[in-house]
């Protein structure tokens, strides 16, 4: 491996071949960013989409987060070429992209994330070393397009049609799967309950396509249980908790545990069986 694929945790996770855990990042903050860190995550997902995370702060937690020898990545808020630009020149490892529709708008996000001749990434910042081992700028320009990763979401009634399509696309290294906004958009919302069987089967498709070319597939999670669940069924990527879903949860938790009232707030799982 180049020193960049040394350096970056989730890409040596994932060539392990062993489940990759991570977290999100919603709230601003660097010492935000090292407390996730030091949990032993391989990965933090800076949330640029949803998250309280502006510009700024977020090349502020990428550095952070990559000096605790965890791989910073970037959730860009939509398929823009210029928020690619962004989160890579800020030096994350990778970064995710949400609300993909089709093969096109795939192919757009490759060529917004490589440098030439792979795509039209342009070339010059020197913040991007520093969160590996602070190379030189051209060994950086020499070695981006192949220790970087592009993780493409799956998360739309069109990208679920084409996702064969889509994970066929030189570039392409993971497939992260959003299960609310895919359920939502196939008509098949996550209740109470639990799942739809037709939302597990269209995450069943997903993941099968994604292997089927070789590549690697995520998926957002929101407890250790729900994380355990989906690694026991084949997937590579997984997160494990999101900042602002676990405070308040764990304050209520610890909470009505001191008022002698039981557990509260304990996410519940999503109901995927891995069938």
């Amino acid at each position: 491996m180049n020193t960049l694929q040394e350096a970056s945790k989730i890409f040596r996770a994932l060539k392990s071949e062993k489940p990759s855990f991570g977290a999100w990042q919603m709230l601003p903050g660097t010492n935000i960013s090292r407390a996730i860190a030091r949990s032993g995550v391989d990965w933090i997902c800076v949330d640029c989409e949803h998250g309280n995370i502006d510009d700024g702060q977020m090349h502020e937690a990428v550095a952070a987060i990559a000096a605790t020898g965890v791989s910073p990545i970037v959730r860009i808020a939509a398929n823009e070429a210029w928020m690619v630009k962004r989160a890579l020149d800020a030096g994350a490892h990778g970064i995710v992209v949400p609300l993909i529709y089709t093969v096109d708008d795939a192919k757009r996000l490759v060529a917004s994330a490589k440098f030439p001749p792979q795509g039209h990434r342009g070339f010059g910042s020197p913040f991007s070393p520093q969160t590996f081992a602070n190379e030189p700028l051209t060994y950086y320009l020499q070695h981006a397009n192949e220790s970087l990763l592009t993780i493409v979401q799956i998360e739309t009634a069109s990208a679920l049609e084409s996702v064969a399509e889509i994970a066929a696309i030189p570039g392409v290294d993971c497939l992260l799967i959003g299960p609310f906004d895919l359920g939502n958009n196939i008509g098949r919302p996550i209740l109470e309950s639990g799942m739809h069987d037709d939302l597990k089967k269209a995450i069943t498709k997903i993941k099968e396509a994604a292997h089927a070319e070789g590549k690697k597939v995520g998926i957002y999670c929101t407890s250790g249980e729900q994380a355990r669940e989906f690694a026991e069924a084949g997937f590579d990527m997984i997160s494990i908790a999101a900042d602002m879903i676990a405070i308040p949860s764990y304050f209520g938790e610890t909470l009505a545990a001191a008022r002698g009232a039981g557990k509260y707030g304990v996410a519940k799982g999503l109901g995927y069986d891995g069938r």
